[in-house]
């Protein structure tokens, strides 16, 4: 190889890492856009004259448009460039930001947060089939761990920036913020994603293609059934840290904290041992996820253990998404996009489901049996992961 040929190498391998880079600000802002509104729920209704409920309603109405558009975007989009289907994906995260500071009614909010939707279910129907493309297949694990990072930091922190900047520059002004940093996350993209020209045009009969297989089908229940179990507990642990464990404001905003710092202990070991050991990691989290809860139940009212609970909960929580995308990327590398977008799907539906599940646990047998159903649905995912051999594909 000669010297320039060398050099060229070595400024694609950086490129590539910086797109990486880009791809987890842009997740860090996904997640910040969608969750801080609810640490503004209260000034948002009041300046809306709207409800909290009509205002929680249009916030999480993102959600069901996630799932449409994850199981839409790699078909809709056809054979067109994926890099140009990215940067439009973040051009309307842009759009939605400036309509959701400024919205002057409910109905606009409405549109902002259903945009915003349109954003996560294509971002993560795509994002790990770009990241296959991006880095050498021994890196995958490790680069889908550095942009879930953004993650972990949006959990971590959005919402109680959100709510301290609420109080001085008001929730517009919490919003208005937020722009200029897709701003820079938008040319930040379009200077370090590569050409990703679409190898194929993806099909409704693709889709199903891969749903067939076997493997993969159990995979996705699986899923299923550890997400919905982590969101019908994690959505209704502000009452049960308020009710049982008896924690103020500030204590709960600690807790909180360590919880969503835990996430990066998460990621760390999702980047570490998820190119080897997808299994054994896909195996831990449920496990790890349904002690912990049934754990918060018996000691809830012990402080100490409470915190150490909820740490092993969310270091977990953020290695179930790295080790299901780092499966994917194993066991259906022949049609990233297509599984993707089942699997984006699959989550995001779980989560409603969860949360709905655990409410209506809540409403008609209180908080005890949310958090065991909870349990009982991350039993569920384990025992359909079994051993793992039925989750990989045939030699």
């Amino acid at each position: 190889m000669t010297a320039r040929s060398t050099i060229l190498a070595s400024e694609q391998k950086t490129v590539a890492w910086g797109a990486v880079f880009s791809m987890s600000l842009c997740v860090a802002m996904l997640i910040a856009a969608e969750f801080m509104p609810v640490s503004l729920l209260t000034p948002i209704a009041d300046g809306l004259g709207a409800t909290e409920g009509q205002t929680g309603q249009a916030v999480s109405i993102s959600g069901f448009f996630a799932v449409a558009a994850s199981l839409l975007m790699t078909t809709l989009a056809g054979r067109l460039n994926r890099k140009w289907v990215l940067l439009t994906i973040t051009t309307l995260m842009l759009v939605s930001l400036a309509l959701m500071a400024s919205a002057p009614s409910f109905a606009v909010l409405m549109l902002s947060r259903a945009l915003l939707g349109v954003c996560i279910g294509g971002f993560w129907s795509l994002a790990t089939a770009v990241i296959m493309r991006l880095v050498e297949v021994e890196h995958v694990s490790r680069a889908l761990a550095i942009m879930y990072t953004g993650q972990a930091i949006a959990a971590a922190f959005a919402a109680p920036i959100g709510s301290y900047l609420g109080g001085i520059i008001g929730w517009r002004g919490v919003f208005w913020v937020l722009v200029p940093i897709v701003a820079v996350n938008l040319v930040w993209q379009w200077a370090t994603l590569p050409s990703l020209p679409a190898s194929q045009r993806l099909t409704f009969r693709s889709l199903k293609g891969v749903l067939t297989r076997s493997y993969f089908a159990r995979g996705i229940v699986a899923a299923v059934f550890g997400f919905a179990g982590a969101f019908s507990m994690f959505t209704y642990l502000r009452p049960f840290l308020e009710g049982v464990t008896g924690v103020d404001v500030t204590m709960l905003s600690a807790l909180f904290l360590v919880l969503g710092c835990a996430g990066f202990l998460g990621t760390w070991a999702g980047g570490k041992f998820a190119s080897q050991r997808v299994v054994r990691l896909l195996q831990a989290v449920p496990l790890l996820m349904g002690l912990s809860t049934l754990g918060l139940l018996g000691f809830g009212q012990q402080l100490a253990v409470v915190a150490v609970l909820l740490a092993i909960w969310g270091a977990m929580n953020t290695v179930m998404s790295i080790a299901w995308m780092s499966w994917l990327s194993q066991n259906v590398d022949d049609a990233p996009e297509a599984a993707g977008s089942l699997i984006v799907a699959a989550i995001q539906a779980a989560i409603l489901l969860g949360a709905a599940f655990g409410g209506w646990l809540l409403d008609h047998l209180g908080i005890q049996a949310t958090f065991i159903g909870s349990a009982v649905l991350c039993a569920a995912s384990l025992l359909l992961i079994g051993s793992g051999r039925r989750l990989l594909k045939p030699d």
